[in-house]
């Protein structure tokens, strides 16, 4: 009996599972079953095995980890197995990414060159807005006119927390420039004629991708939430508290928000090299 076929029909049916997880599901099955042989009888031993010579990332190895563990919970509750090798199955820790971002003079290059670009005025508000106040690209584009509070924005983030945000100048004179000339009638900042009633995310990504274009940076290291992690790195290089930066971000834990404490080193080390006398290779 195919019990990866049983256990991927329960998943679509009981859970609701998506086609692609699905796929994903079954090919890390598979992939073990043919390593290992059949899946009901291999011990927690012949798991650890099999994972430990995976030539793959820290992360790859951990979904399909989770993918084993799914599988034998299930083999559990339908009583097709009396013990569980993945119980105690460990899970290799996966490689935090440092958060990558653009030089303040990419920032302005990036702004600049919105004016190229058809809707110009609501694009370098929304460019503005994301790194003046470091919002998530959800938060920007659902961006309520009720938000708006002076040289402030009441935030609805994850979890219905709401945050106070400032603006700077610069912000605050692209936002009123852009709500001088949009459509009056949307209770949405940045509205569309969409389905949604304002400008989607991936519309947005797209557009701020031709800036980057037109910028001649790489379209490629340019992306909403770059523009977020800038945002929280200049602060944190220009002095800002981490607890401050925390609350700006809407991160729930500290421990989110010091990963930006990572890129400093490097970032210490370039000011020293530029601005120090003795830099340059003067040392």
């Amino acid at each position: 009996m195919n019990y990866i076929e049983i256990y991927l029909e329960a998943l679509a049916a009981e859970k609701g599972r998506g086609m692609r997880t699905l796929e994903s599901y079954g090919r890390d099955l598979r992939a073990a079953a043919e390593q290992i042989g059949d899946l009901t009888t291999a011990t927690a031993a012949d798991l650890g095995e099999y994972l430990a010579h995976l030539h793959a990332r820290p992360s790859s190895i951990a979904r399909k980890a989770s993918s084993l563990r799914g599988f034998y919970k299930f083999l559990m509750l339908e009583k097709i197995i009396t013990v569980n090798p993945a119980a105690n199955l460990e899970l290799p820790k996966r490689e935090r990414a440092l958060p990558k971002f653009l030089t303040t003079d990419e920032i302005d290059l990036l702004i600049s060159s919105a004016g190229d670009v058809r809707h110009s005025v609501r694009l370098r508000a929304m460019i503005e807005l994301l790194y003046a106040s470091g919002l998530r690209v959800s938060e920007l584009c659902e961006l309520p006119v009720t938000a708006i509070l002076g040289d402030r924005l009441l935030i609805h983030g994850k979890g219905a927390k709401e945050r106070m945000v400032p603006m700077h100048d610069g912000a605050i004179a692209a936002l009123n420039k852009w709500m001088a000339l949009r459509d009056g009638d949307s209770k949405y900042v940045f509205p569309s004629t969409g389905r949604s009633g304002h400008i989607t995310r991936d519309a947005f990504f797209k557009i701020l991708k031709k800036c980057a274009v037109l910028s001649g940076i790489d379209p490629q290291r340019v992306s909403p939430h770059v523009l977020r992690h800038s945002f929280a790195s200049h602060l944190l290089a220009g002095g800002a508290n981490l607890r401050a930066i925390q609350t700006m971000l809407g991160h729930e834990d500290i421990a989110t928000t010091q990963i930006y404490t990572h890129v400093m080193p490097e970032k210490l080390v370039q000011t020293v090299q530029t601005h120090h006398p003795l830099g340059n290779g003067k040392f």
